[in-house]
């Protein structure tokens, strides 16, 4: 199999360095600006003296594990720990502070001690790989370069000067046609650099329709599709559907193989001739454990963590078939080695979850909540500090566990999305032999073009709809009073001015709202405080 790194003195890798965490850094400021907005406050007592709009550290974990738990991003499989460990980075990165104004380190317990924002809302920098604003013309024109291919000349390329030639795609301008081709697909030969970069349009037109982005430009790049690697993925597979390593020494240790098994098939691939003791499951667990944990890289490797960050948005029960397909490409595009191991896991994992019969593998934690966070950030972990990356790999871990025999299957509508598109080449060059061919690649036949504005106006994202949704609980409360209605409502104006907007377009409709409030009865007797002239000449 080819290597990923060229081996020339003015090239040490040829492929793109990995994306900085833009969508975590996303998530995270959307995380914050959502507690801020709706984090309820109230006054306290503390050693005799009052403190208002503030909550206590148990508070700020009660409200911040449900909003995790049911937001599609993280999911419910989010532990109260986990909900701790992000209150102490927002202590640490000042999103909160104690009541005294201190902020910058992590201790924070579970506690009633007393916190509060500060009077600023600070949102990280998104990382120097940030998409640009978005725009229209360029994502046009852009999208009619993606759907055609380059005419690369029959002779085998080196790979540097395929990566060139990709290179030289992106900087040229689709509007000037380029004159005396000489290299164009002749007779019926196709050549094998043409079939990969086949491979490599047609996946990126996948994704792209899947995803509902203009452009992969910031998650993935087309040098970063290998597709010797998804060609190996699709066909080298057992009769179970897991790819087969032709090097062995590539695979999995014998003896991590031999222990994956035994808690798979628990007990009935316990071999009773073996001797075993009280605890042996959990000492056989804990070497499977130990070797993922020794890795050096996660499974879905650092260099694609922003594409599969991305997926999450898709995590959702109306978007399942989505996430599910987005993730059978995306996990073709690992490293046969990275696939076969994460395939392997993931059946273990989703075994031993559904496993009555096992014996507890930990005294406080059950076996599926125990499969998620041992193994979460051995599948999915950015190459730099990402404060929300335990949250993010905990929902994707489990996402795979879930639906791991539909995103190992095969996809078999790319193969005949490239032998179709293929054949039509040959055909045509048979029948037009000295004219150039211009082929468009094939698209989802559900992808339905829409108009510029018509793509602006579906751009809400699902981080918006839970704002909204958020809006609309803190309408509705009928624990607040009209005052702490107020305070929220202005506060919620504050940090999200259009979806208020949106929701309140007049003065009147929020005056409406604010003014329907129960009737006190007034008391039989109407006591009224007798009125004292003023002393005062």
């Amino acid at each position: 199999m080819e290597s990923r790194h060229c081996h020339h003195s003015h090239h040490t890798d040829c492929r793109p360095a990995a994306p900085g965490p833009y969508r975590a850094t996303k998530l995270w400021n959307e995380i914050t600006k959502y507690f801020r907005a709706g984090m309820p406050l109230r006054k306290h007592r503390q050693r005799l003296k009052k403190h208002g709009s503030c909550f206590t550290a148990s508070e700020a974990v009660d409200w911040l594990h449900q909003v995790l738990r049911s937001n599609s991003n993280f999911g419910p499989e989010v532990t109260r720990q986990q909900t701790v460990q992000l209150l102490r980075k927002f202590l640490k990165n000042h999103v909160i502070e104690d009541v005294k104004g201190r902020w910058g380190s992590e201790s924070l317990e579970d506690n009633g001690v007393l916190y509060r924002f500060p009077s600023t809302s600070p949102v990280k920098p998104l990382p120097g790989s940030c998409p640009p604003k978005e725009n229209l013309e360029n994502f046009s024109r852009d999208k009619e370069r993606l759907f055609k291919l380059p005419h690369l000349s029959k002779r085998t390329l080196k790979k540097h000067e395929l990566l060139q030639s990709l290179e030289n795609l992106e900087k040229t301008n689709p509007d000037i046609s380029v004159e005396k081709k000489e290299d164009t697909l002749h007779g019926k030969e196709i050549s094998q650099e043409y079939v990969k970069e086949t491979w490599r349009n047609i996946i990126l037109i996948h994704l792209q329709t899947i995803l509902g982005l203009p452009s992969l430009e910031e998650i993935l790049q087309p040098a970063q599709i290998v597709p010797e690697y998804v060609m190996y993925n699709m066909t080298n597979t057992s009769k179970h559907g897991v790819v087969i390593l032709q090097n062995k020494s590539e695979d999995l240790p014998h003896w991590v193989l031999s222990a994956m098994k035994c808690l798979a098939y628990w007990p009935r691939n316990n071999d009773t001739s073996q001797p075993t003791y009280s605890g042996f499951e959990r000492d056989v667990f804990r070497t499977v454990a130990d070797y993922f944990l020794s890795l050096p890289e996660p499974l879905l490797t650092f260099e694609y963590y922003e594409l599969f960050v991305n997926i999450l948005d898709l995590l959702q029960p109306h978007l399942e078939r989505l996430a599910v397909e987005a993730l059978q490409i995306c996990c073709l595009l690992l490293p046969p080695p990275n696939r076969r191991k994460l395939q392997l896991l993931m059946r273990m994992s989703a075994r031993l979850g559904a496993n009555t019969a096992i014996p507890r593998l930990h005294d406080a934690m059950g076996t599926r909540a125990l499969m998620i966070q041992t193994f979460s950030r051995c599948v999915l972990c950015c190459s730099e500090e990402v404060d929300l990356d335990e949250l993010l790999s905990t929902r994707l871990v489990s996402f795979l566990m879930d639906h791991q025999q539909e995103i190992f299957k095969v996809p078999t509508h790319l193969q005949v999305a490239v032998q179709d598109h293929i054949e039509y080449m040959k055909m045509a060059e048979c029948k037009f032999p000295r004219e150039e061919i211009c082929a468009i690649l094939p698209t989802y036949s559900y992808c339905k073009q829409i108009t510029p504005q018509e793509f602006e106006e579906q751009k809400v994202s699902t981080s918006q709809a839970a704002v909204a949704e958020l809006l609309e609980n803190i309408i509705k409360d009928k624990n607040l009073s009209v005052k702490d209605k107020k305070k929220k409502l202005k506060q919620f104006q504050k940090e999200y001015p259009l979806i208020y907007q949106n929701r309140f377009p007049r003065t009147e409709n929020e005056a409406m709202l604010l003014d329907n409030k129960p009737t006190i009865k007034q008391p039989m007797l109407s006591l009224r405080k007798p009125r004292f002239c003023s002393l005062r000449y």
